[in-house]
């Protein structure tokens, strides 16, 4: 279920990018994508809570750093598929996650002995570390809703 809110994040924060309001966001395609509305409304948790946290939830593309773009080793090209790096680049650009984020979703991978890792795993690791970054010291928060949970 993780890897469902990313992917509405992802959505979300790319309207946010256009400069659409957030509440101007056309919810109904969320829907029609057949994301429940529990997924929906954790996601919109996860940016109500970023934001009242002050951190900064839409960023210029590319500025997470621009002065460097990681590139994978040869050992780790053999294991990632390059749709994969390509997925984590572009949660990079959104903001979603860090530089340091992408190491630690690497160093996972090539620690935790895959053979080959494809997007749906890296989509998984993904939502993982999200979510443990989200529960981290200051927390008091869940990321997950109940199944009958809405924000309103």
């Amino acid at each position: 279920m993780h890897e469902k809110i990313v992917e509405i994040l992802i959505y979300l924060i790319g309207e946010l990018r256009k400069n659409t309001p957030l509440n101007d966001i056309d919810l109904s395609v969320l829907s029609q994508r057949g994301f429940s509305t529990t997924e929906i409304s954790t996601a919109f948790n996860w940016l109500f809570e970023k934001i009242s946290h002050g951190d900064a939830i839409v960023t210029e593309t590319g500025t997470a750093s621009p002065s460097s773009h990681r590139v994978l080793h040869e050992a780790e090209r053999m294991v990632i598929s390059a749709e994969a790096h390509g997925y984590l680049i572009q949660l990079r650009e959104l903001g979603l996650i860090s530089d340091m984020d992408i190491e630690v979703i690497i160093d996972r991978v090539m620690m935790g002995g895959f053979m080959a890792v494809d997007l749906d795993e890296v989509r998984a690791q993904v939502a993982s570390l999200l979510a443990e970054n989200h529960d981290a010291p200051g927390g008091g928060h869940r990321t997950m809703l109940n199944g009958n949970d809405t924000i309103n």
